[in-house]
């Protein structure tokens, strides 16, 4: 099956329709050529009501740390989104609710699949880390120890404004891993513009 189809099979996906408070709507972006896939959690609230990928400070943060501009961002030619959950699941206690369990199996591996010139996967959270790296410790520890991974994966804090504390505790990461993202980001970029 050709991507452009299996897209058309994910966005009429009514798998989990029933424990859905707002109903589905798949947010994907993909493209074959893409070199960058970008893996969240699930789309927020407002990515629902949009449709668009990180349409959020969630989304301006995580285009901060990769140096790209929105129109780079959602070339789905260069960048593919595929969040472990791909439509909203909800707010529970403490945020979001997370990934619906029933889309990665059904979805994630086909997807991938049609996928076939990522080099560089950015792992955005607990759930995305798990699925792709196997558990861990927690994630910062994960993400202290990205080198281990790199340069095909590249494992981070969800760029969501919960998280500022996270990062002030952990000044590291953007002093040493989001140098390192940036640049490999500016390498893919030069090779495609020559």
């Amino acid at each position: 099956m050709a991507l452009q189809e299996l897209l058309a099979e994910v966005r009429a996906c009514r798998i989990c329709e029933a424990q859905l408070p707002l109903g589905p709507r798949p947010v994907v972006q993909a493209d074959a050529s893409a070199r960058i896939l970008i893996v969240g959690q699930a789309p927020g609230l407002r990515v629902h009501e949009t449709g668009i990928p990180f349409n959020d400070p969630s989304g301006e943060r995580l285009r901060d740390w990769l140096g790209m501009t929105p129109e780079e961002f959602y070339d789905p030619r260069q960048v593919a989104i595929l969040p472990m959950g791909f439509c909203y699941p909800g707010r529970g206690r403490s945020g979001d609710n997370p990934p619906r369990p029933e889309c990665a199996p059904a979805w994630r591996q086909r997807l991938l699949d049609q996928l076939p010139n990522i080099e560089l996967t950015v792992l955005a959270g607990r759930y995305a880390q798990e699925w792709h790296l196997g558990k861990a410790v927690n994630l910062t520890e994960r993400v202290r120890n990205w080198r281990n991974v790199w340069p095909e994966y590249v494992p981070i804090p969800h760029p969501s404004p919960r998280n500022n504390l996270w990062l002030r505790r952990n000044p590291w990461f953007e002093q040493e891993l989001v140098p390192c993202l940036q640049q490999r980001v500016a390498q893919f970029r030069a090779e495609n513009s020559s």
